[in-house]
């Protein structure tokens, strides 16, 4: 390896403050005919050292791949983040990315520590850099109305139901990557055929339940590379008929192909409702011509 400029992090949800860190990884990658190198870890830290304040996730590590990967980055490492690898100090962590990754530039977010204690910050590691002669590269917060993005603030919005401003600051909408598998077939049978996720993963944050406006890309043998569909989505139970687990069941507008097993990626758009209970199947059926509708004029827009 001719070496390589690489960032470290958690990098949940890759928010717009995470893209301009990338951003400049990739700039310096090119303009040194490095490697860019993006480390993460798995589990994400607070689960190992206190696992009480862990925070549910914004992006699980496959989704977490496939957006780095968009922004260019070459080489997406993840590093299971252990008991040991918290006891590292900055000096071991750096000693660790200069001989692992041939490390030649670090490019940091302003905020960033990493080591025991987060105790690598941006004073100690151009310290460090002096002796082990790599260069750093600081990349200042990315604002909104002067509040800096960041996945703390964006996980409060997600749980709180504002999708709107978790896009704008992700510069996307919200979304879950999830395996289509078999349900009940009940939706077909009301004129309402529906693809089904397999349950999420149990760390991931999904946005209060309700029926919700979506966007949907398949990427499935047919139906081309990343061709992409609008829809509806009930998340949560299904009180009309007596099931309280919750799932996620997608009404995908203009197809009717056959995606079982496959890998879709679900963005929330708008939240069109909760959740509720029909006194009857015509009931349910009329209210779910009225969210359909509710649906296309809502990603129309």
């Amino acid at each position: 390896m001719s070496g390589a400029v690489l960032t470290l992090g958690t990098f949940d949800g890759m928010h717009r403050g995470h893209q301009a860190v990338l951003a400049e990884v990739t700039r310096r990658a090119r303009a040194g005919s490095l490697t860019s190198v993006l480390v993460t870890f798995d589990p994400h830290p607070l689960a190992v050292v206190n696992p009480a304040a862990a925070p549910k996730l914004l992006t699980l590590p496959a989704e977490k791949e496939d957006l780095v990967t968009a922004q260019g980055i070459e080489r997406f490492v993840v590093m299971p983040f252990t008991p040991v690898v918290a006891q590292l100090d900055a000096e071991a962590f750096v000693r660790r990315l200069c001989d692992e990754y041939a490390m030649r530039e670090l490019v940091m977010g302003y905020d960033h520590g990493f080591g025991r204690g987060r105790a690598g910050d941006v004073e100690l590691v151009q310290r460090l850099a002096r002796t082990r002669d790599f260069a750093v590269a600081v990349v200042d917060a990315v604002r909104d109305n002067g509040q800096p993005i960041s996945s703390t603030v964006i996980r409060t919005a997600i749980a709180h139901g504002d999708l709107e401003s978790a896009a704008r600051w992700l510069g996307r909408p919200y979304g879950i990557r999830g395996r289509v598998v078999r349900g009940a077939g009940r939706g077909r049978t009301i004129g309402i055929p529906t693809i089904n996720l397999e349950p999420p993963d149990a760390r991931k944050l999904l946005p209060p339940d309700g029926v919700y406006a979506v966007q949907v890309k398949l990427q499935g043998r047919g139906t081309g590379d990343g061709a992409l569909f609008g829809g509806m989505m009930n998340q949560g139970p299904r009180p009309t008929f007596g099931e309280e687990t919750r799932t996620l069941e997608v009404h995908l507008f203009d197809f009717d192909g056959e995606v079982y097993g496959e890998t879709v990626n679900v963005a929330w758009v708008r939240r069109l409702r909760a959740v509720q209970a029909f006194a009857s199947r015509d009931a349910l059926v009329a209210q779910l011509e009225r969210d359909r509708q509710a649906a296309r004029a809502t990603l129309n827009r």
